[in-house]
């Protein structure tokens, strides 16, 4: 799978990791549609942030459930 390139399966898979990642029960606001190509690369940034990392504390939670909100279209 190549991440450099917007698709919509990209931006879902990203999603799903993050979820996984998290362990988020729920991501019903989070869906690929809602996210358009020209926020992906900052996407792309915060999944491979969250890639890197084994253990998150409840406040880089928050932090990264909030920038996933913002990268919501409006």
């Amino acid at each position: 799978m190549d991440l450099s390139v917007w698709s919509e399966a990209n931006v879902e898979f990203m999603f799903e990791e993050i979820k996984k990642k998290l362990r988020m029960a729920t991501g019903g606001s989070i869906k690929a549609s809602n996210v358009s190509e020209a926020v992906y690369e900052d996407l792309r940034d915060l999944y491979e942030m969250v890639a890197s990392k084994d253990k998150f504390s409840i406040s880089e939670i928050d932090a990264i459930t909030t920038e996933l909100g913002k990268l919501r279209k409006a």
